[in-house]
């Protein structure tokens, strides 16, 4: 199965034109899932970050007492530095 034909298109590029702070997620986690970690960090940089961020809010709905509020809040301000940082990365 060929994943990259079955790929969402990004709205907010289609509309305005320019990427969004997400743009590249797809792609990147599809190069990261052939093992291509170099690529993947080069294609979207904060892949890692979201990723983790992910991981740890599944874990905040099922272990509410171990992932607490805190954390999750924490957590997302990383993973959004890192996505702003990645854009100007990529751009600038």
């Amino acid at each position: 199965m060929n994943l990259e034909h079955n790929m969402l298109p990004c709205l907010f590029k289609s509309l305005f034109g320019i990427e969004c702070l997400g743009c590249g997620f797809q792609r990147a986690f599809l190069l990261l899932l052939k093992g291509e970690f170099n690529a993947a960090f080069q294609m979207y940089p904060a892949l890692f970050t979201t990723l983790l961020f992910l991981i740890f809010l599944g874990g905040h709905f099922i272990y509410k007492r171990v992932f607490t509020q805190k954390i999750m809040i924490r957590l997302a301000i990383l993973n959004s530095a890192f996505m702003v940082m990645g854009y100007i990365y990529k751009h600038y």
